[in-house]
Formats: C-alpha cells, sequence, structure tokens
C-alpha cells in the first residue's frame, strides 16, 4: 500500500554534503513534490522539483573517481554496504529475461526514515573513518545503467520500498511502492535494478564472482578468518544464482604467513599471506594487495614501494582493519596527509619490512647496485622535502607531498610512551630511538624496501617465535609523553622500465627514478647523478603541480629552488 500523502519525490541534498560534493554542487536548493508550491529565486518564479544542479554530471564525475569499471563499483559498493549492515550473508541473482540484476542480504535494514534519506545522492548515515562502503554509492551510480532501480528494506516490523529513476539530467524522482513479494524473505534490504543494456557485464554470473573475489578477497580465504570473524562475529557467505561461492586460500607453489603486530599487543594489527610461483602469475594476482574489513583497497607493487627481482612470480594480501579509518571519502583510497595519513603510512611500513625479509629470505630482494644508490640519494631526498615546502606555497597542489601548514610545523607530531594506545593512536618511535630508550646502544641500520621516510617502529622476532608466522612488532604510543617529529615527505625509489621513455613517474609520494633510461645511464658514467635525479624528480612532479602549459615554468622554478638549497647546504658544511 503506497502512504498517503507521499507520492513521488526527487533527491534532495545535505544542506553540508560532504566535501566531494561541495567542490561541484553550489547553491544547492532542498527539493521536494513536484506537486509543491513554487518558490522565488534570483526574481523568477520555478517549481521546487526542478533544479539548476546537474545531478547527470555530479553522477558522472562520482563515477570518475573510482579506478575500476562502472559496473565492478556499483556491484562492490552494493556489497560493501551489505556488508556494514552486518550482513552474514549476501545473494546475488541474474536475470537476462529482466534484465535485472538483484542483491539481497540480511543485513539490519533500514527505516522509513533512512531510506527516504538514501535517496538523497549526498547523503549516508556513516560517519568518517566508519564503513567500507560510501553513501549507498553503489545504487546510485546504478541510475546511470538502469531504467529504475527498486529497494526493499526490513527492520523489526517495518517493511518499505521504493522506486528510484534518473528521469532526466536535472530530475531523479523517487516513489514509495508496495514490497515485492518473495523479494525479502526475512530482514535486511534488497536491491533489483532493471539495468538498460541486455548485454552488461552484470548480468554475467562469471563476471560477478569474479568482481567478489577481487575486490573481497580475504573475505573468502580461510587465511584471514582469525583476523576478520572478531569484527563481523560470522563468516561472510557469498551465493551467485543460488550457488555459494566457495572459500579457498591462495595458491602458490611456497605461501608463508605473515603477521604485524602494534603496540605489542598479543593479536595481530595486521595478517596476511605471501606467495610465489616458478611458472609466473597472471597480471592480476601480482603485487601485494591491501584490505580493510575484507574489501580491497589497492593492488599491486607501487603502492607497498617495493618491488622483488622477479615480480611477476609473488604475489600475496594483507588485511589491516584499523585502516578504515584511513579511508578518503569515497572509501577507495588512503588518506595521506595528517594523524590519519601518518598511520596508513606506519602501516605501509609494518607491512613493507615483513615483506621485504620474506622476499629476502627467497633471494627476490631488491639488487645492491639499487640499495646503495637508494642510500646515495638520501641527502637529496633531504633537500627535495625543503624544496617542496618552498614550492608548495607556489602551487599548491604539492602541498599533499609534504606536511606543510602556514604557522604550523612540517613534520608530523609523534608520541612516546610505554602506555597502551588506543585503536586510533599514530605509530611513533624509529629504530635508533628505540634502542636508545632500552639501553641497548646498538646502531640502527636501513632495512630493505624503505620506499620513504616514514613512521617506522622496533621490529622483533625472538627465537621462541620461530615456529610461529613471520611478524613485525612495532611500538604504538600513546598521546602522552615526549613529543617526537617523524618525517612525512618525498622518497626517491629506482627501477628498471627499459620500455618506458620517461625519466620517473610519482607513484604515491614516492618518485621511481628509470634506470634503465639511456640518460640515466650518461649521467652515471659522467658522474653527475644528482642533477639527473633533480630534473626527473622535477618532471615527474610537473604533471601534478601544474597545468601541461605550465610545467616548464614549474621545472625551472623547481631547479632554481634545487640550486638554492645546495647552496645553503654547502654554506653550511664551509662553516662548520
Amino acid at each position: 500500500m503506497v502512504p498517503r500523502g507521499i507520492e513521488e519525490r526527487s533527491p534532495n541534498i545535505d544542506s553540508q554534503p560532504p566535501a566531494f560534493f561541495r567542490d561541484h554542487v553550489y547553491n544547492l536548493p532542498i527539493f521536494a513534490s513536484e506537486k509543491s508550491v513554487s518558490v522565488q529565486n534570483a526574481g523568477r518564479t520555478r517549481p521546487m522539483g526542478e533544479t539548476r544542479v546537474d545531478l547527470l554530471h555530479l553522477l558522472e564525475d562520482l563515477r570518475d573517481a573510482y579506478p575500476g569499471s562502472l559496473e565492478e563499483t556499483i556491484l562492490t559498493e552494493i556489497v560493501a554496504n551489505s556488508l556494514d549492515s552486518r550482513a552474514s550473508r549476501v545473494s546475488v541473482a541474474t536475470d537476462a529475461a529482466q534484465p535485472s540484476l538483484t542483491v539481497v542480504d540480511n543485513g539490519a535494514g533500514m527505516r522509513r526514515r533512512e531510506l527516504a534519506r538514501y535517496h538523497d545522492i549526498a547523503a549516508s548515515a556513516k560517519s568518517r573513518g566508519e564503513g567500507i562502503g560510501f553513501a549507498g554509492v553503489g545504487i546510485k551510480l546504478g541510475l546511470l545503467v538502469c531504467e529504475e532501480v527498486l529497494t526493499e528494506t526490513r527492520r523489526t516490523s517495518s517493511q518499505v520500498a521504493s522506486r528510484w529513476h534518473l528521469a532526466s539530467r536535472h530530475k531523479a524522482p523517487w516513489k514509495w511502492v508496495n514490497p515485492v513479494p518473495g523479494l525479502l524473505e526475512g530482514g535486511g534490504t534488497a536491491v533489483r535494478l532493471k539495468l538498460r543494456n541486455p548485454l552488461s557485464p552484470l548480468l554475467d554470473p562469471g563476471f560477478i564472482e569474479a568482481a567478489l573475489r577481487r575486490n573481497f578477497e580475504p573475505l573468502l580465504d580461510p587465511a584471514f578468518d582469525a583476523i576478520l570473524i572478531p569484527l563481523y562475529r560470522h563468516k561472510i557467505e557469498f551465493d551467485i544464482n543460488g550457488r555459494s561461492l566457495e572459500r579457498h586460500a591462495l595458491r602458490g607453489d611456497e605461501c608463508v604467513p605473515l603477521e604485524v603486530r602494534l603496540g605489542r599487543k598479543r593479536k595481530p594489527s595486521a595478517v596476511g599471506v605471501l606467495l610465489r610461483d616458478a611458472n609466473g602469475l597472471p597480471e592480476d594476482r601480482r603485487g601485494i594487495a591491501i584490505s580493510t574489513y575484507g574489501k580491497v583497497i589497492k593492488r599491486g607493487w607501487d603502492w607497498l614501494g617495493i618491488t622483488p627481482a622477479t615480480p611477476e612470480s609473488v604475489a600475496g594480501a594483507f588485511e589491516a582493519p584499523e585502516l578504515a579509518s584511513c579511508l578518503t571519502l569515497n572509501k577507495s583510497d588512503f588518506i595521506r596527509s595528517g594523524n590519519r595519513g601518518a598511520t596508513y603510512i606506519a602501516y605501509r611500513r609494518a607491512i613493507q619490512a615483513v615483506v621485504s625479509r620474506q622476499l629476502s629470505e627467497w633471494g627476490h630482494a631488491t639488487d645492491a647496485a639499487g640499495d646503495s644508490r637508494r642510500r646515495a640519494a638520501r641527502p637529496l631526498e633531504r633537500d627535495l622535502e625543503n624544496v617542496l615546502v618552498d614550492l608548495a606555497d607556489d602551487f599548491p597542489m604539492l602541498a599533499s607531498l609534504v606536511e606543510h601548514r602556514l604557522g604550523g610545523q612540517r613534520k608530523l607530531p609523534m608520541y612516546r610512551s610505554s602506555a597502551a594506545p588506543d585503536a586510533h593512536s599514530v605509530i611513533a618511535a624509529s629504530i635508533g630511538a628505540a634502542r636508545q630508550r632500552n639501553g641497548s646502544g646498538a646502531s640502527s641500520h636501513a632495512e630493505p624496501g624503505n620506499a620513504e621516510p616514514s613512521p617506522a617502529g622496533e621490529i622483533q622476532q625472538s627465537g621462541e617465535d620461530k615456529d610461529q608466522p613471520a611478524h613485525t612488532d612495532i611500538a604504538l604510543p600513546s598521546t602522552g609523553g615526549i613529543r617526537r617529529p617523524a618525517r612525512y615527505g618525498l622518497a626517491i625509489q629506482f627501477e628498471s622500465r627499459s620500455e618506458d621513455a620517461e625519466l620517473a613517474r610519482l607513484v604515491e609520494s614516492t618518485v621511481w627514478i628509470n634506470e634503465a633510461h639511456p640518460a640515466f645511464r650518461r649521467a652515471v658514467a659522467s658522474r653527475s647523478e644528482g642533477y639527473h635525479l633533480a630534473l626527473a624528480v622535477a618532471m615527474a612532479l610537473g604533471p601534478l603541480a601544474v597545468a601541461p602549459a605550465e610545467e616548464h615554468n614549474f621545472i625551472t622554478a623547481f631547479l632554481s629552488r634545487w640550486g638554492e638549497a645546495v647552496e645553503k647546504t654547502a654554506s653550511r658544511r664551509s662553516a662548520r
């Protein structure tokens, strides 16, 4: 039965929408029924069901914010929101005759008021740092490929349903409808997408299974049950067209479980598996996947900042639940600034340590020449930190690579304390500082795979743990104690890409120098590596800092500041 007095509505935008929408939408009116009275705006009358906001363009911008295909994003985000509702089972059904895709979960469901707000484009009931789904974006992006979206939900005794579609560039009306018999047997939420394209990948069970395994790999691997089951309080089950999705472990010639322990806790803060296969792995399986709450956020070697000698034969995955608080607004990447950014960098550093150690045992570590070049590049990194801070005033986009605030500090504050930290504490203390505190007097040494200067902790593995999975034990501080700074800036790494014509490339906060480039080899032969590195870094940062037409001016300014920094360093040395 359709509720009386509520026939049809259009989506409205919150008065204070998330940052993504604030960047794209201005002077947003509040939507109401198309039959409502008109309002006066800028001297003219217009119906309340109309707006100057281009909803189609807004949804297309949102689609472009995700790296994968639109269909995979829609499916992944719908499942992620089901998991956020504490569902233990997610069922996916396709119907080529309709054509339609139906996703049903047994989660908490929504109340009537929550379902009404769910149609607001910028609405979300979650606080920042919570969950792995973003504002029901899967259903909202579904408007781009669907004739209509049916949503039915039940929570306790309340069961309501709505239909929604994109009527024009500026209107996406929805209305209350009667629940579909048999669609939702118990509590939870069901979403049915009526697709425009009868050949859509969302109708292919093979595509759906591959997408679920790729994006929720830890939930389908028993090796991660120990850390994920306490979070969800049950195993997560998937089925496609009534067939349960089989759970199986990562396969390879050799698999090694790994653990990362923070704050000397007895339970691991992150768990992972590293495998190698002498025959090589499929391209989509290579590298390390990092996930939180079972959702894979990144995959490959670039994000980790290390690359084994034979990257085509090594793969793995890590699950770190605490990184859910470090996700960006759209939950498809990690924040790299402030305390949350420092937490992500610290986890990344800890994973680097255990992966590098295992690669060394396998004989897959990076070459010694590359290690010597990284050590030689560290003085240049310090110069670059000062150059970037100076240039950030003229080129604001560079501020994302260094911690730089007006009247503030250039280094992230870290803390040392023996007290147990809370879940959102930031990892701190360098290896050398930890050893000085313990009075060991041993000198610290560089670890392999150090992709960038970042917070690191104390790494230990005692003899009694030989039979346990390899792990990294990093001291996690509380918010009290002595403040110690930790650098958070640009790093330089080396790689061999003979097929690439570029001198270098920027990945996150690491510049990868192409040592296979003829110009690099000439610089090595003429002992002018320093200038080559500075030029390569400038060219890699150019596309980030300015528009293409201004890259020449940026490179000139960068090299000028870099030259001044070298002169200042030489002056200080001569004064000593």
